[in-house]
């Protein structure tokens, strides 16, 4: 099968190409980075004598929040531990950079799946063992692990619905990539129950809970640096003796959803709810297309990389990266993005939750079915089916303090209560960690 998958490699590749590089180029690139795609990662230290060197892969910028107190554990538990983190995108690349570039040994960008590119930086990394973040299965960087006899955990493993759906055509596919994993680590009972129903070995797979839970929301703000906040991105009204201004939040927003957004905003103004409407677009590179868009609203915009805000007004948008929990923090109410038609999957919720924000969002949330099902069977979150109950929703948790402070409280409670995946996770892989390096 492996040899298979070589030879069909460079003509997907190809085939994608054209939709893969504008994309790239949009979202900034890989700054001077691509030769680590292709195995070539100049400035990774040899491995010490008496080193455990763990590669760990992940994807996205939640992904890499996820991990954070993870890769903490390991090294608190074993400081010969070596870190080698790899990511494919520019934001959690950035982000991973910033946050903890000090607990690693080396950063880069993952290699293209290709056995030429894997096989050089396998060579460079001779890790003790790999960890794949959710659903980073790739079959050339999981037979390079084997032919190397390094263990492979697939941790906080996540399998949809609909990715169930399709993995169930390729049953040999299947079986190849479960022989190459040495235990799947799955986040909740129900992606456990779908990797046995695909024939994953009972033996091998085991449930942590969700990495995303033991995120800790940090860093928190004072009153006095939220009023700084505030002040910056142009939330405050012409009467300085007011209270704060309500603020409505899109987190994670795609396409269409800004403009719903707005709609929404112009409802609640009708009804006489006067609120700031903070957009948090999903990928801030669009913001160009956000500024067109918003030129012709009728509002005031400002835009955060534009700096602080010169006065009070209506919109801002954080075309920024890695600045989400921190501006969250200033809203009230906090829709979630990607959830409402025609996106499918859904973007994460358990940041608003942790700050104990009252959560919004649509019916399609099908990549965090486990989550938005846990939250709302604790009435943590608030799950609306179009822009008429959005509307209707946000608008009774503005007006009520007490309704919206109890909505909140629920889901800091419930973000809590799911805690303890990092432990649980650790608890596995330690077994292997605490062995000899081969």
């Amino acid at each position: 099968m492996i040899l298979l998958y070589r030879l069909l490699f460079i003509p997907a590749l190809l085939l994608t190409l054209p939709f893969y590089v504008p994309r790239m180029l949009r979202r900034g690139g890989y700054a001077g980075h691509f030769a680590q795609r292709l195995g070539f990662w100049n400035g990774l230290p040899p491995k010490t004598a008496h080193g455990r060197r763990v590669w760990v892969h992940a994807v996205s910028v939640g992904e890499i929040l996820a991990l954070r107190p993870l890769i903490r554990r390991l090294r608190e538990h074993d400081h010969r531990i070596e870190i080698v983190l790899t990511t494919t995108t520019s934001t959690a690349y950035a982000l991973a950079r910033r946050e903890f570039f000090h607990d690693l040994v080396f950063l880069a960008y993952f290699p293209l799946d290709f056995w030429l590119f894997s096989r050089t930086a396998w060579k460079r990394v001779r890790p003790d063992a790999c960890l794949l973040m959710e659903a980073e299965v790739w079959p050339e960087h999981l037979h390079q692990a084997k032919v190397r006899n390094v263990p492979v955990f697939l941790i906080n493993a996540r399998m949809s619905e609909r990715s169930h759906w399709r993995w169930r055509k390729t049953p040999r596919c299947l079986r190849m990539v479960f022989s190459m994993m040495s235990r799947i680590v799955a986040a909740s009972e129900a992606d456990r129950d779908r990797f046995l129903d695909l024939g994953a070995p009972e033996d091998k797979v085991s449930v942590s809970g969700n990495l995303k839970l033991d995120f800790v929301p940090e860093p928190i703000f004072t009153e006095d640096q939220l009023a700084r906040l505030r002040r910056e991105l142009g939330f405050f009204l012409p009467d300085k003796t007011e209270a704060a201004p309500l603020v409505l939040a899109g987190a994670s927003t795609w396409p269409g959803e800004e403009e719903m957004l707005l709609r929404v905003r112009k409802k609640l103004l009708l009804l006489g709810l006067s609120c700031k409407l903070l957009l948090v677009p999903r990928h801030a590179e669009r913001g160009r297309v956000l500024r067109q868009i918003l030129a012709s609203s009728g509002v005031s915009v400002h835009f955060r990389t534009d700096g602080a805000a010169a006065g009070a007004v209506d919109v801002t948008v954080a075309d920024t990266t890695g600045e989400l929990v921190s501006l969250l923090q200033v809203a009230d109410v906090v829709f979630v993005g990607k959830s409402m038609r025609p996106h499918q999957g859904g973007q994460n919720p358990i940041e608003a939750a942790a700050l104990g924000k009252s959560v919004l969002f649509g019916p399609n949330m099908q990549n965090f079915q486990a989550v938005v099902q846990s939250m709302l069977e604790n009435k943590a979150a608030i799950q609306v089916r179009n822009e008429g109950e959005l509307s209707t929703w946000t608008a009774a948790l503005l007006r009520d303090i007490h309704v919206r402070q109890e909505q909140g409280l629920r889901a800091k409670k419930w973000h809590e209560s799911g805690r303890g995946a990092t432990e649980r996770t650790f608890a596995i892989l330690q077994n292997v960690l605490d062995k000899d390096t081969h």
